[in-house]
């Protein structure tokens, strides 16, 4: 059997980057598939365990020129530490560049003669940009080493270049000594190290939504053993733990309520402020934040099996995959390369032979290196490279604070083509559970009615009956005790109550009892869609009781908004035709699929995917399955802590409808944010490479500088990654 693996590379710069480190992962032995995440820095490796391990997977990694920095089968010390510490480096490298830059700039006009100017030059900046440049040409080394060819190798090219011809006219070797670029060569290199620290820190920030929900486990717990209370670390707490928590500290592990009362807050789940009052008998959630009261709880699930872990591990996975627009990236990136390099190179020979004496250049040689350095430099596939991941990784980061799990990349692409939505009834539209909604009462009292039948239905595991009975509670009634139980299935049943003989149950159960039922309430609940329940004592009827599956509050809303979004809306269930079509009316839905058993959904939508519609199906997750697998994005509603997570392209945590149409909203912006960034990054490239190439000089006589082309580079990039970033203050307009 397969298994997955998510490891931590370093030393990756650019989208070539990427794409080499998958290249050497995936020629491994037993390694099915290996896709890299340029933005958040990792690989997801698919890999037969029998004939691959991470001890390999370190070796490929650093085969090609880059660091293994652990996974999470293993780990590695300090990467935290050795990340925090490049990034300070960068930034270091960039400030003293450019200090040093400008020096040699005021230099070169201060009016000193040649050559003391040349020397003197060389003596400032030979130590600086060998402390700035290495890491550049160490990564372009390394990857010529490994036959690749990326943009560290064409940062080298570049700045080696207006180094060397600088050294080359100090000394008067082939050139003279007004070639100086030194301290366009030292702007180059600080520049480049300013770009890769923007780049860094931004892409830091893709990842915060889970680095939230990382900071939501505890620690440490407070449990019995052996009668005694002690305080262990979180990962040795076992099921069927007593943990004991106090006010203000985060539930350990998911576990049930044993003792004492308290209202929790679940925001960091459910997205809800208003904290909820937990006693003894319900479930609480591992991170979430007990307020006011003191809770013992007895742990039912620990560890990676936590609904917290697994959120956690369902977004880390979602981040790291790649979705199919994607592929436009990747095709792109394989060539542009070889094409700057193409460019570059030719136009510094046109100028150098043809076009510096057609314009008027007065130093033909300096115009065509500056022309070769300017477009090594400034072109760069790396905002290319960004442009998918980032976004992908905001994006499903910003879903999962707004309770909307996205399962991959592919998912929320597809979200965001939705043109039709089908929507299960039972549990997604209402709550899945019946309620009485109408008291009717024929010769007694509401109050009476309600007592008298919740004490025949008392020992009844029916829903009707238990709903009967709930109400009784919720209304405060004093319920009597009843004796002689006689249930007729499906029918109803007879009981004695304080020497009454009392029936509960539906028409024909009256009917062979000679009880007449002719009350008006009864077609008028049964034209609203309810279960009429009739009530008799004493051989006449007492009462109806009307019994529905109440609409959730928030679902009209819902389907108001997904109807202003052009969904075409369905509805299917397999509960009779009278009662959905009332239930549709309600909430102004036309096209109503029912009596449909949970194996023909998946026949119904592949009806509507071959009438060219791409389907969303919304369901609870479990009789569902089938839809939600055929559906081209199946959206499972989860309740609370019973959450289906495996069981949908998109888990909508709260069980909330508003939230499958802010799930289509959150994919339709994600979804335009890429296009955005690919336009910016195919933008940059377009206008700027000709630019270097000296396509301006003809017109206005301006050359693109190699410290400028350096500065735009790093600034492509920081826009791709600054646009992804506004992701993550973005609200669904369903969600206001």
């Amino acid at each position: 059997m397969e298994e997955k693996t998510d490891i931590r590379i370093g030393g990756m710069t650019c989208a070539m980057c990427s794409k080499a480190v998958e290249e050497s992962l995936g020629k491994l032995d037993g390694v099915s598939s290996a896709e890299v995440n340029l933005a958040s820095e990792k690989a997801r490796v698919t890999f037969d365990p029998k004939r691959a391990n991470p001890s390999d997977m370190k070796k490929a990694i650093e085969g090609a020129g880059y660091q293994y920095l652990g996974s999470d089968l293993d780990s590695v010390p300090g990467s935290d530490e050795a990340r925090q510490k490049e990034l300070g480096s960068r930034l270091a490298k960039a400030v003293i560049g450019m200090a040093v830059g400008s020096i040699l700039m005021a230099l070169m006009y201060s009016g000193m003669p040649q050559p003391e100017l040349a020397y003197c030059s060389l003596i400032i900046a030979a130590p600086v940009f060998v402390y700035v440049s290495y890491p550049i040409f160490g990564a372009g080394y390394r990857a010529l080493r490994n036959r690749s060819l990326n943009m560290d190798v064409m940062y080298s090219m570049g700045i080696g270049v207006a180094f060397a011809s600088s050294v080359m006219g100090t000394f008067g070797i082939v050139l003279t000594h007004h070639f100086m670029f030194y301290e366009s060569a030292v702007f180059l290199a600080a520049f480049l190290m300013l770009g890769r620290y923007l780049e860094a820190r931004a892409k830091g920030h893709t990842t915060d939504a889970i680095k939230a929900l990382m900071k939501l486990q505890a620690g440490d717990a407070t449990v019995i053993r052996d009668g005694k209370e002690v305080r262990i670390p979180i990962g040795q707490v076992i099921v069927g733990d007593m943990m004991l928590v106090k006010p203000g500290d985060s539930i350990p592990a998911d576990g049930q309520v044993a003792e004492g009362q308290s209202h929790v807050d679940e925001s960091m789940l459910t997205g809800e402020p208003i904290p909820v009052l937990r006693k003894p008998g319900d479930r609480v959630i591992g991170g979430t934040l007990n307020t006011n009261g003191m809770l013992w709880v007895k742990a039912t699930k620990v560890g990676s099996d936590t609904v917290l872990a697994r959120i956690i591990r369902m977004v880390g996975e979602a981040q790291g995959s790649k979705p199919p627009v994607q592929r436009i990236a990747d095709r792109a990136v394989s060539w542009f390369i070889p094409f700057v390099l193409a460019v570059a190179i030719i136009s510094s020979l046109a100028w150098y032979f043809v076009l510096a004496s057609v314009y008027g250049v007065a130093d033909t040689l300096m115009f065509s290196l500056t022309v070769l350095i300017s477009v090594l430099v400034v072109a760069c596939p790396c905002a290319l490279g960004l442009a998918t991941p980032t976004a992908v990784t905001v994006g499903i980061g910003r879903g999962a604070e707004l309770g909307i799990l996205i399962r991959n990349g592919e998912s929320l692409e597809t979200a965001s083509r939705v043109t039709a939505v089908m929507l299960d009834k039972t549990g997604t539209l209402t709550a899945g559970r019946p309620d009485v909604t109408d008291v009717v009462p024929a010769g007694m009292t509401v109050q009476e009615i309600l007592a008298l039948a919740a004490a025949a239905e008392r020992g009844s595991r029916h829903p009707l009956a238990e709903a009967i009975v709930r109400e009784a509670d919720r209304v405060g009634i004093m319920v009597p005790q009843a004796s002689d139980f006689i249930t007729e299935p499906g029918l109803g049943i007879t009981a004695n109550v304080n020497g009454r003989a009392v029936l509960v149950g539906n028409r024909e159960f009256m009917a062979s009892h000679s009880i007449q039922t002719g009350h008006g309430a009864l077609e008028r609940l049964e034209g609203e869609g309810k279960t009429a329940v009739l009530v008799a004592v004493g051989g006449r009827l007492a009462g109806v009781i009307g019994i529905a599956d109440r609409v959730k509050k928030s679902t009209p809303k819902a389907v108001r908004v997904l109807k202003r979004m052009g969904m075409e809306i369905i509805m299917v269930t397999g509960d009779n035709p009278r009662t959905a079509k009332a239930v549709g009316a309600r909430l102004g839905i036309r096209k109503i699929r029912a009596g449909i058993l949970p194996g023909r959904k998946a026949t119904e939508v592949m009806k509507l995917q071959r009438a060219g519609k791409v389907v969303a199906f919304v369901g609870d997750g479990i009789n569902d399955a089938p839809a939600l697998a055929r559906a081209d994005v199946g959206i499972a509603v989860g309740t609370g802590t019973d959450i289906a997570i495996e069981s949908g392209d998109i888990v909508l945590v709260k069980g909330d409808l508003l939230d499958a149409a802010a799930a289509i909203q959150l994919s339709r912006k994600v979804m335009s944010r890429i296009k955005q960034n690919v336009f910016w990054a195919f933008a940059y490239n377009a206008a700027l490479i000709p630019v270097a190439a000296g396509a301006l000089y003809p017109l206005w006589g301006w050359e693109f500088k190699p410290e400028l082309a350096g500065l735009a580079m790093a600034l492509s990039s920081v826009t791709v990654i600054s646009l992804s970033l506004l992701l993550r203050g973005y609200a669904p307009p369903a969600k206001k």
